[in-house]
């Protein structure tokens, strides 16, 4: 169990596609997108933050944290912020809520490798491909996301990497390595996910 990352997971609000569902809340092979991750999650962390501006669709995970952005209409970098406010260890690990698929394995190998080394941000890479919604950010930069998330009017998660010391935990391009990071997006890939079920872990 890891002590000093808290895992954290933006779960958003409704999505556009899905007719109002939250994303979060889609069915794949019988469970729940966020309770897959809480299940991926509860087996790392000792501390669970759900990043959500409607918490009452999320009153059944009470027994984790859950917070709204402090600064609203930011995206995911927004649900970062937010999450640094209120978790008690040094750093963050930080997950989209629409990625059914996380392997136990690999976020721990990404863990094992963020202690190792002296970086803000770890964020996995697989050929030139980066990953910044699987990645690991220290709070210690909670102060520099503020001001980029007030002062500026881009507010993506990897134009903000360049204002941080960031390093990438390189993974080799094999199934195994690419499944963690589907994530759904469409209707599609809902109905393309049943053949990925059980081959990440």
């Amino acid at each position: 169990m890891t002590e000093n990352i808290s895992g954290v997971i933006l779960a958003g609000g409704a999505g556009k596609r899905f007719n109002g569902t939250i994303k979060s809340k889609i069915i794949i092979d019988g469970k729940s997108i966020i309770s897959r991750i809480i299940e991926v999650f509860e087996q790392v962390f000792s501390e669970i933050i759900i990043v959500t501006n409607t918490p009452d669709e999320f009153a059944e995970y009470i027994k984790y944290t859950i917070v709204r952005d402090l600064i609203t209409d930011r995206g995911p970098l927004g649900g970062i912020h937010a999450a640094m406010s209120v978790a008690s260890n040094e750093a963050i690990f930080v997950v989209a809520a629409d990625m059914p698929f996380l392997s136990t394995s690999l976020i721990n190998r990404q863990v094992e490798y963020f202690n190792e080394i002296n970086c803000d941000i770890l964020i996995p890479k697989i050929g030139e491909l980066i990953e910044p919604l699987h990645g690991i950010y220290r709070k210690s930069i909670a102060g520099a996301i503020e001001t980029y998330l007030i002062k500026e009017n881009n507010f993506a998660v990897r134009d903000f990497l360049h204002r941080s010391k960031v390093m990438y935990l390189q993974l080799d391009e094999s199934e195994k390595n690419l499944i963690p990071f589907l994530n759904i997006n469409s209707p599609d890939d809902v109905l393309k996910a049943g053949k990925h079920s059980g081959l990440s872990g």
